[in-house]
């Protein structure tokens, strides 16, 4: 018998002993004949025939449904800068979410490397290997540069689940709060706290679905043309944000008189800076493990309530979109990801709920059975729409 382990008799420790996953055949290997078709001989005519015709990969391999969970351990959860070993079990934990939501697989990759050239190369290198590269866990500014270059340089989709995950989700849950509070998204006015990989991502996305007055604030507050402290990153935000309106100022003055606040930057936003917002507020608070505003005082002041935390009702929760989002594309072997698709996973996600929208359900479990199918398909179409899908 092995020894106990170091944290024995802890459930969360004893449930990773070994992992949470592991390789299994999908083939009988009982026997000579069977040894022979898998492996040798057989796997030669395979190879040959893959080598005439790069594109029978997409048959005879398990490219096209398998997705590398690439991290460089520098953003990890609540967590930040802890590495890529430390990294790996949340990638495990992407991997076994990703196959049980999507069936797709999934295969967790830990660089031990922060430089952006460093995991550009690596990641393009690996990609043969792989039908999409998901990233996570890379700190901003560094994963825009990445994936944008990734997605430049692949045929198959790069998608940074920080940014673009939380971002469907957030828009899902947004447009049904906005239905239940006889909102319309163009005169609706949102702040974001949090300028990071999940801010400028929702921030966008809210942009393409038709919200036009647009706050986002850092540590500095709001993100304006007028600072001189901003990244290209930060200063291309503002002006498609705060410029458009001339707002200015700190978070608590963006907070006064607005209609919805979307927390995803691990601050604190104090009571009386939420009481100023519009009667029958939304507060989308999704910093984990402590929201900006806490639910109980997010209620004395909101109609609807949202955090990232699955204790709480409306758990804006990146595992409805992703799994499904990465189906939907291989479904149809799509070369990108784009905003359409993205657009489409979230009405998805928001049809789902229908009439049974309420204050505390805006957004469905992430174990209702009907979601993984729901945005797979609608994926799938927008991705024909767009023109990215090759069959």
């Amino acid at each position: 018998m092995s020894a106990p382990h170091p944290h024995a008799g802890d459930p969360v420790f004893d449930l990773h002993v070994g992992g949470k996953m592991e390789v299994r055949s999908t083939v009988p290997l009982a026997g000579r004949d069977d040894l022979s078709l898998a492996y040798t001989p057989g796997v030669a005519r395979v190879c040959e025939a893959i080598a005439g015709d790069p594109s029978l990969t997409q048959h005879y391999t398990w490219v096209p449904n398998t997705v590398a969970v690439v991290s460089d351990g520098t953003a990890v959860l609540g967590l930040g800068d802890i590495g890529p070993a430390a990294a790996m079990p949340v990638m495990e934990g992407k991997a076994v979410l990703f196959k049980q939501f999507g069936n797709v697989d999934a295969v967790p990759i830990c660089l031990d490397t922060t430089d952006v050239e460093e995991i550009i190369e690596t990641v393009a290198r690996l990609a043969p290997s792989f039908g999409g590269i998901n990233l996570e866990d890379i700190s901003a500014p560094r994963c825009f540069e990445i994936e944008n270059r990734l997605k430049a340089l692949l045929d198959i989709p790069v998608f940074h689940d920080d940014q673009h995950g939380t971002a469907v989700v957030a828009l899902a849950a947004l447009r049904n709060a906005l239905a239940l509070t006889g909102r319309q998204a163009a005169t609706t006015r949102v702040v974001i706290s949090g300028a990071g990989a999940a801010g400028v991502a929702i921030a966008k996305i809210l942009l393409e679905a038709g919200i036009t007055d647009l706050a986002v604030t850092d540590r500095k507050g709001v993100v304006h043309s007028g600072r001189s402290d901003l990244t290209p990153v930060k200063r291309e935000l503002a002006e498609m944000t705060a410029d458009k309106t001339g707002r200015t100022g700190s978070l608590a003055e963006a907070l006064d008189g607005a209609d919805a606040y979307l927390g995803v930057s691990g601050g604190t936003v104090p009571e009386e800076d939420v009481a100023r917002m519009a009667p029958d507020a939304i507060i989308f608070a999704m910093a984990n493990p402590t929201p900006e505003v806490h639910p109980d005082v997010a209620h004395r002041h909101a109609r609807v309530v949202a955090t990232g935390r699955s204790d709480f009702p409306n758990q804006i929760n990146n595992v409805l979109a992703f799994p499904g989002i990465f189906r939907g594309a291989f479904d149809v072997h799509a070369t990108a990801i784009t905003e359409g698709m993205k657009l489409a996973a979230a009405q998805a996600l928001a049809d789902l709920v229908g009439d049974d929208l309420a204050e505390e359900y805006v957004i469905p479990s992430p174990f209702d059975p009907r979601v993984g199918p729901a945005v797979a398909t609608a994926v799938a179409n927008a991705a024909r729409r767009d023109g990215v899908a090759r069959r």
